[in-house]
């Protein structure tokens, strides 16, 4: 116990006394004061009421003291021969032996009252501190949450000093100053799963007790609640409780990230194998047609026409760029998925809109394509294959869904840089508009061929330049694919021209 709460305890026990004598005084004073108008049955109900004050409100050396000295001071002051000790009759020697007795009584009677009215407030008090903490530790999400409540609530209810440590990789996690304190009587009490210190009958020698924050199995730390009463047995049973409830949250915890890794794993699995199958599946056609077209060439050129051959080499060709695109779609997005962060520089839009309307133009005769990118637009941080990639897959969706002209417009918003892919194609199913962004995805019924990986990599690789990627309907009729680019507040001096 610290050295103020000692000297607070010894400063109420001050206070008790002269309220007692005060209050005897002034039974005293009535007495005499009122003396020609009261008898001597009243006189003593006046002691009598300030035995039963004193005994309700006070401990029980005070109430005592208050009792027998209220009896004395009533045969001094009041019965006869006043003011000696001696009594001229019996009946006032009953009396008082009597008042006494009663005194005493009421003293034992008030004292139990109030001790078990103050441990039923304390019992109270504590049940609240136990519904307080379990409900702030359903909020809990980390186990450093659950370390401050449970130090917090054992700190309100103890006057410690209090310690709580956790379990992390089989440590536990203590300061320099703390570690040589309180290691072994945690190491001790979380290897027997059980209490130690006074009352428990185990290392009954220490002036704290250790607690273990769970049950044997799942304790993931421990607790000292030092300055402790060996009788206290309500007090090491609230500590417990708090214990208990702090092990329950952490073990909750760690059952949780079990469970959301277990969810992972079986999501990467699940992934894994979706990927296989949309490869096996994907891979086998167009190599089919290569093979197929390879081998009649092979075999039977002399029997073909020109434009036979023509056509196998065009269908081999084909094949080979769709087997192409479709290898670095899944790539990119194998590639995105396992990177952390990416090697961003900075980049001008209008020289990657450039390099990529140059290359998607050979696949463009009609030049349908149309742009529009103003000049002044601010410096972007990203990486110019991956944003290449990106636009070259949004243009080549709009080509083979589209038939009419496709506009690439550029433009700055309040914070952002924003790229626009739009076309006057049939569009995408409102019930469907959902699934558009997902991987080997393709319910659009349009039967065009694909894996369904270019707008999932178009994301990805939106979101991993820190922006993003939306579908929005046009005005009579048509998609529009808006890409989103955070714009850095300080940019770089261009060089001038």
């Amino acid at each position: 116990m610290s050295e103020q709460a000692v000297a607070a305890g010894k400063a109420r026990g001050v206070n008790h006394w002269w309220v007692v004598f005060g209050l005897l005084a002034v039974a005293t004073v009535a007495g005499l004061v009122f003396d020609r108008y009261l008898t001597l049955t009243s006189q003593a109900m006046l002691f009598v009421l300030v035995v039963v004050l004193v005994s309700y409100t006070m401990p029980w050396v005070p109430s005592l003291f208050c009792a027998v000295a209220a009896v004395t001071l009533l045969n001094f002051f009041f019965i006869p021969p006043r003011l000696t000790f001696e009594v001229d009759a019996q009946e006032n020697v009953i009396a008082l032996f009597t008042m006494l007795a009663v005194a005493l009584v009421i003293s034992h009677l008030g004292t139990a009252l109030r001790s078990k009215t103050e441990a039923a407030h304390l019992n109270a008090k504590r049940a609240r501190q136990l519904q307080e903490l379990a409900v702030e530790l359903g909020g809990a999400n980390l186990p450093a949450e659950v370390l401050l409540l449970a130090q917090r609530f054992l700190g309100r209810a103890f006057t410690g000093p209090c310690v709580v440590a956790l379990v992390v990789d089989g440590q536990l996690q203590l300061s320099e100053e703390e570690a040589p304190l309180y290691r072994d009587g945690m190491q001790a009490c979380m290897r027997e799963a059980a209490t130690l210190g006074p009352g428990t009958g185990r290392w009954p020698g220490l002036d704290a007790w250790y607690i273990p924050l769970g049950v044997k199995g799942q304790i993931g730390g421990a607790a000292c609640v030092r300055n402790v009463s060996s009788y206290d047995h309500s007090g090491r049973e609230h500590a417990q409780a708090l214990c208990s409830l702090a092990g329950q949250a952490l073990w909750r915890l760690k059952l949780t990230a079990s469970m959301q890794a277990a969810q992972q794993e079986s999501q990467r699995h699940l992934v894994q194998s979706t990927f296989l199958a949309a490869i096996s599946h994907d891979f086998r056609t167009p190599l089919a047609a290569i093979v197929g077209a390879a081998s009649s060439l092979q075999t039977q050129r002399d029997k073909l026409a020109p434009a036979e051959q023509d056509r196998l080499v065009r269908s081999i060709v084909s094949e080979a760029q769709y087997l192409s695109t479709f290898a670095e779609n899944t790539l990119q997005l194998v590639r995105l998925g396992n990177l952390g962060q990416l090697n961003l520089d900075w980049q001008s839009m209008e020289e990657i809109v450039g390099s990529v309307l140059a290359r998607v133009r050979q696949r463009d005769p009609a030049r349908r394509i149309k742009s529009r990118v103003p000049p002044d637009l601010p410096l972007i941080k990203a990486d110019p294959v991956l944003l290449t990639q990106l636009l070259e897959n949004l243009l080549d969706n709009a080509l083979k869904y589209s038939s009419e002209a496709i506009e690439l417009v550029a433009g700055r918003g309040d914070h952002h840089l924003e790229v626009a892919v739009q076309d006057r194609g049939p569009g995408i199913p409102p019930e469907l508009e959902h699934l558009i962004f997902e991987p080997y995805r393709r319910d659009d019924h349009s039967g065009q061929r694909g894996a369904g990986l270019g707008l999932a990599v178009c994301r990805a690789i939106a979101r991993a330049h820190g922006g993003s990627l939306v579908f929005q309907r046009r005005e009579g009729g048509g998609s529009s694919f808006v890409l989103s680019l955070p714009i850095e507040v300080v940019q770089p001096a261009r060089e001038a021209a």
